[in-house]
C-alpha cells in the first residue's frame, strides 16, 4: 500500500471515530463539487481542529482570509463564542455567492459577513474602519501573498491573538532554497518575517492525510 493511500485510510478512520457525521457539511462539499470549485478545502478532521482551537481561544471575533465555498468558514463559525462574529474574505464573487448559500444552509449567515474583493484591500479597509481586534485568524488564500496577509492581520490583532496559516510545508518544498514556486517563496518569506518580529511566537507542524503532505503554522501575537 502506498504512503498516500495509507494516509487517506488513517484520515478516514480518524474522521469515522472522532468527527461527527454532518449532513450539512457533506452537502456543502457536494455543492462546491457540482459548482466546479477546486477541492482545496480543509479535511474534516482539520476543520474540527479549527473549531476546537476557536473554542479553546474563546474567540468572539474571527477573521478568515480565503473563503472558497465556506467549508472552513462553517467550522470556524461553529467555534465562535456566544454572540460572536466572523469576517471572511474572498476574491472570487462566484465563490463568495456559493459560500453565502452554504452559510444559509448551515444557519450561520447572521454571524458571518463575506467580504468580496482582493483580501489585502479588504484588510486595509477593515484597519481604516478601526474594527475591534480579532481573537483568532485563519489564513488560507494565495500563498505568495502570505507575508502581506500576516502583516495585515497582525495589525488587526491584539496581544494573545492566535493566527493559523495553512499549507506551509508544500510537500516538503519549503526547504528548497532554489525553488521557482512562488507559493514556496511566500511561505519562506513569511517564516523569515515571523522570526524577525519580536511580537510573534510561532511554530509549524507537518501533516499527512487525505490532503497529502503539508502542514500549518501557529502564530501567537504577544504584543509590542
Amino acid at each position: 500500500m502506498s504512503n498516500e493511500r495509507m494516509w487517506q485510510r488513517v484520515d478516514e478512520y480518524l474522521c469515522d471515530e472522532l468527527v461527527e457525521h454532518d449532513p450539512i457539511l457533506e452537502a456543502v462539499l457536494t455543492r462546491c463539487e457540482r459548482a466546479g470549485m477546486p477541492a482545496i478545502n480543509v479535511a474534516p478532521n482539520q476543520g474540527k481542529l479549527l473549531m476546537l482551537l476557536a473554542r479553546i481561544q474563546g474567540a468572539a471575533r474571527i477573521l478568515e482570509v480565503g473563503t472558497l465555498g465556506g467549508y472552513s468558514t462553517i467550522w470556524l463559525a461553529r467555534g465562535l463564542a456566544e454572540a460572536g462574529h466572523l469576517d471572511t474574505l474572498e476574491v472570487d464573487s462566484r465563490h463568495a455567492a456559493i459560500a453565502e448559500e452554504n452559510l444559509d444552509q448551515a444557519g450561520l449567515r447572521s454571524r458571518v459577513q463575506v467580504h468580496v474583493g482582493p483580501a489585502i484591500d479588504t484588510l486595509a479597509r477593515l484597519r481604516d474602519e478601526h474594527v475591534p481586534p480579532y481573537d483568532y485568524v485563519f489564513i488560507d488564500a494565495d500563498k505568495p501573498s502570505n507575508p502581506e496577509y500576516l502583516r495585515a492581520t497582525v495589525a488587526l490583532s491584539r496581544p494573545g491573538t492566535l493566527i493559523i496559516v495553512d499549507n506551509v510545508i508544500r510537500g516538503g518544498g519549503v526547504i528548497d532554497t532554489e525553488s521557482d514556486d512562488p507559493r514556496v517563496h511566500g511561505v519562506r518569506r513569511m517564516n523569515e518575517m515571523i522570526r524577525q518580529d519580536t511580537r510573534l511566537s510561532a511554530t509549524a507542524v507537518q501533516t499527512v492525510g487525505s490532503k497529502g503532505w503539508d502542514g500549518f503554522a501557529l502564530v501567537r501575537v504577544s504584543g509590542d
